[in-house]
């Protein structure tokens, strides 16, 4: 059982909005991101992302947005979060073990130039460090949402967003907010690539 003691009420409000003022510095980057993410996405490129539990469920929100709309029509986009794809995910976790669930994928699925997006609170998860490994190896970019620093995840990824939180729930909630800003990012560069940004 976890040593962190439950936040509840005030007490997790607090630690949320400690933890979201933390991120305030982190806003370039995750623009950055968004910005240069449009480029890859709108050249033929992919975003992949990989997480475990709620981590998953953050890719897949992501994932969906992108080939979806997050607020704006635009053309959809590519990306793909690793773990919905059930039938290959168990299969590879039968056939290979499951650390190889995601890396596998990440070698099928992704092409030098493409970005990974790992999202782990703890940042430790074998299976997402196994398909950090694998995209740095076939030359994609990847980048970690990670919580508190140091972690094994932050030190593979060629740029990290950490939240600094001690408990797992707020650490997922201001990664929800990470992947908001980075999905106004994307449609923002898109609109100005594409010619579509308003006045």
């Amino acid at each position: 059982m976890s040593q962190a003691a439950v936040l509840a009420g005030h007490a997790h409000v607090a630690a949320l909005r400690r933890a979201l003022a933390a991120l305030e510095p982190e806003v370039p980057t995750l623009e950055a991101w968004g910005a240069r993410l449009a480029r890859v996405l709108l050249h033929g490129g992919r975003l992949l992302a990989a997480g475990n539990g709620g981590s998953a469920a953050q890719a897949q929100h992501l994932t969906s947005e992108l080939v979806g709309r997050y607020v704006d029509e635009r053309p959809p986009l590519s990306a793909i979060a690793l773990h919905a794809e059930t039938s290959s995910l168990t299969a590879i976790a039968n056939d290979y073990g499951a650390a190889a669930a995601y890396a596998r994928q990440v070698r099928a699925h992704g092409r030098p130039g493409d970005v990974l997006l790992t999202l782990s609170t703890s940042g430790r998860s074998g299976n997402v460090l196994a398909c950090a490994e694998e995209a740095l190896d076939g030359r994609l970019t990847v980048w970690a949402l990670t919580g508190s620093l140091p972690n094994p995840l932050a030190a593979l990824a060629d740029e990290t967003v950490a939240v600094e939180a001690r408990a797992t729930a707020t650490v997922q909630e201001v990664h929800q907010v990470a992947v908001h800003l980075l999905c106004a990012a994307v449609d923002r560069e898109v609109a100005l690539l594409t010619g579509e940004a308003t006045t």
